[in-house]
């Protein structure tokens, strides 16, 4: 699919950055299911978000955020950029970012490469990247 690596088995792996804002249940929720997950919080807590996005850059990584900058940092100011996904919503628990971003990729049609997509619990947007 469009949206992952696959493994030597044909498993398809996500590449995550989860920003600080992201919660570390649904971090290890999505490492759970396979992912690979990176945590702001665990590893680099309090860099700028410029140095988040130049990270996910490097790493070839799908942003996880609930922070509304990155388009901002993508579109306005036109700074080298990664996929997004912008949740807008405030968390009903910590797990809920992780179950909303399985059901997420388990939509056939959605792809998250190259795209910057906004997700509230009913609607789904997605812009293509610069």
């Amino acid at each position: 699919p469009g949206n992952c690596l696959c493994d030597a088995f044909g498993v398809c792996i996500m590449r995550f950055l989860a920003n600080e804002n992201f919660p570390l249940p649904s971090v290890r929720l999505l490492r759970e299911a396979g992912h690979d997950v990176v945590s702001i919080s665990e590893e680099t807590p309090g860099i700028t978000d410029s140095q988040v996005l130049s990270r996910a850059v490097s790493e070839q990584r799908i942003i996880l955020t609930f922070d509304r900058d990155y388009g901002v940092m993508i579109y306005r100011l036109k700074l080298p950029h990664s996929p997004v996904v912008f949740l807008r919503y405030d968390p009903l628990s910590p797990e809920e970012p992780a179950h909303h971003i399985l059901r997420l990729l388990r939509i056939p049609e959605l792809v998250l490469l190259n795209r910057f997509t906004v997700a509230d619990r009913v609607n789904i947007r997605q812009r293509p990247l610069p």
